[in-house]
């Protein structure tokens, strides 16, 4: 099932977890940001690690009620040794398919989530569930067809970034996720729905250009060992592509562009 198949290929374990470590409310999930108040009830779907979701927890204070769940329980634990002192917030290992709660929350959430799933409408349907009536369903996630680079990367890295998308919608992951999220949200009976651009663009020059910018050296180096398992990618070409590209981020990079969607309905 394609359903099992995305499972398996979105988890995220050892080293690859660092790029949840390194994320922050205020970087990350700046729409979120700017909705949030005291004493709000939150909760972040596919919360990983909880980085975010510990921002969340520091803007509504103690009087507020965060709750952040994933199906990945070392996630979860590495969430919970990070955050477990601070009022008003858990973190509960659950399927974003099948959130346990019902009419609960100002606002659900979740960040680049719904791009690994094969059925990203059962998840917001689960979502709006967990919603109370006029709270408010937020997606944040990116169209991987729309990303630019100046000037364009080695051919190696290029054809490594046509099999990663392969492999994903091979799994039935949608790689334009974001620009269908407002149908999805129609679909799901949301409504007064909204998208706001939050495009991620680094720029030479920027203090954290080469990080950002060489994500794609870390997904050769991480999912592109899923890859050569899966048949997708040779080893050779998984770590031409890496090395190639931390050369190009070095010496020539000039800018990327990841295209990144804020979308937004209220629950009737």
């Amino acid at each position: 099932m394609k359903a099992d198949k995305a499972r398996e290929r979105a988890e995220l374990s050892g080293k690859a977890t660092n790029v949840l470590d390194a994320r922050t409310l205020s970087a990350s999930h700046g729409r979120l940001e700017q909705l949030l108040a005291e004493g709000m009830s939150v909760l972040d779907a596919g919360c990983g690690t909880g980085a975010i979701t510990r921002g969340i927890a520091g803007v509504v204070g103690s009087s507020g009620r965060v709750v952040g769940t994933d199906n990945n329980p070392e996630l979860i634990a590495k969430a919970r040794q990070a955050g477990g002192d601070v009022p008003g917030l858990s973190f509960d290992v659950c399927d974003i398919y099948a959130l346990p709660y019902e009419d609960e929350f100002d606002i659900v959430t979740s960040s680049r989530v719904l791009q690994w799933l094969a059925d990203p409408l059962q998840a917001l349907r689960a979502m709006k569930a967990a919603a109370r009536p006029g709270g408010r369903v937020l997606v944040l996630d990116y169209n991987h067809e729309k990303i630019v680079w100046e000037p364009e990367p080695p051919a190696s890295m290029r054809s490594f970034y046509a099999a990663f998308l392969r492999w994903r919608s091979d799994a039935g992951m949608d790689n334009s996720i974001a620009d269908r999220l407002p149908g999805l949200f129609r679909e799901a009976g949301l409504r007064d729905i909204t998208a706001t651009p939050r495009h991620e663009t680094a720029r030479r020059g920027d203090g954290d250009f080469m990080p950002r910018i060489g994500i794609w050296a870390d997904v050769a180096a991480s999912r592109g060992l899923q890859m050569v398992k899966d048949g997708y990618v040779t080893e050779d070409e998984r770590a031409a592509a890496e090395d190639d590209y931390r050369e190009w981020v070095r010496d020539a990079a000039v800018s990327q562009t990841l295209y990144l969607l804020a979308v937004e309905g209220v629950k009737a």
